[in-house]
């Protein structure tokens, strides 16, 4: 099987290679001046240059090829970005999806996010069935991976085969420096504040796992959320503490007071949003004990999840 995945030099990317290494051969498209520091050295690639904002380019790489997964995409809640997550996030999706259907490839594994789900104020337990409404809490980022997801079941009812995954926030390891382990960083630091929300997070080791057991499965026409739980900051972060031999925060923010204290206390790093502006936005999401329901996925696989522990060990190693 030729299997080519888009977003391959990213965090999920570049483990997913290496776990559907196993299925086929790896064809990887990238950029000019990608950096390839996550990818595993042993793993032959197939590379094409170009991006999914170049309909040639995807054209061109989907030659001979059987399986693709889409993990590329732009993760910003910065107000500036709202035209680049659309036309990355999006319309990439949209060229993509035109480029198989133009093709001839049938096959499309895409790499969405919980935040696609959808937020409510007021509603904690989420799920794949929870249909999409406007929202306070639903970022430009979440709109654009939303639309994105259209673009995909527009692809479905013209021809493909989808199957669509909803990661929460992806553990991967602190020496990788990518935003969803800088949530890792802000213990490293011993920062003091935690807000009161809860967080859903999974490993990207079972994260791509689970993704190749669906493909395997063909579960196809289906959609999962990849969660591994939803656990409150604190515990979370005095896990953490643990595990890294460092003082957990053990200062609660009240909604009323995160705002303010936020660009003093790093909170966007503990939130694994990077170098995202802050804004009402995010300040209202850490505060949610929202979660992200993963018993369907469960249910299709009955997969046993690496601990926190496991998860955190591997990732300070």
């Amino acid at each position: 099987m030729e299997i080519l995945i888009t977003g391959i030099t990213g965090l999920f990317g570049s483990q997913l290679a290496k776990e559907f290494s196993q299925v086929g051969s790896i064809h990887g498209l990238k950029r000019k001046d990608s950096k390839l520091d996550l990818l595993d050295p042993s793993l032959e690639i197939i590379w094409h240059e170009g991006s999914i904002g170049d309909l040639d380019s995807i054209l061109e790489a989907l030659q001979g090829i059987d399986l693709v997964i889409h993990a590329a995409g732009l993760v910003s809640f910065s107000s500036r970005d709202q035209v680049a997550l659309d036309q990355v996030n999006t319309q990439g999706t949209k060229n993509l999806v035109n480029a198989m259907l133009a093709s001839g490839v049938t096959k499309l594994v895409h790499v969405s996010s919980v935040a696609a789900i959808g937020r409510m104020p007021g509603i904690q337990s989420l799920d794949e069935n929870f249909i999409w409404t406007d929202s306070p809490l639903n970022t430009d980022y979440a709109i654009s991976k939303y639309r994105a997801e259209l673009e995909v079941w527009r692809g479905q009812q013209e021809g493909l085969e989808v199957l669509v995954v909803n990661p929460s926030i992806i553990l991967g390891k602190v020496s990788w420096k990518r935003s969803s382990t800088e949530i890792l960083d802000y213990v490293m630091n011993e920062n003091r504040f935690y807000p009161l929300g809860n967080l859903n997070y999974i490993d990207v080791r079972d994260a791509a796992k689970i993704t190749r057991l669906l493909v395997e499965k063909e579960t196809w026409g289906e959609r999962y959320i990849l969660n591994k739980e939803s656990i409150p900051y604190r515990d979370f972060f005095e896990t953490a503490g643990k595990v890294f031999s460092k003082k957990a925060p053990s200062i609660p923010v009240s909604s009323s007071l995160v705002k303010i204290v936020a660009p003093l206390m790093g909170i966007l790093r503990m939130l694994g949003l990077g170098k995202s502006t802050l804004n009402r936005q995010t300040a209202m999401i850490s505060q949610q004990k929202t979660e992200f329901n993963n018993q369907k996925v469960n249910a299709a696989l009955n997969y046993t999840y690496l601990t926190l522990e496991e998860s955190l060990e591997w990732a300070k190693s």
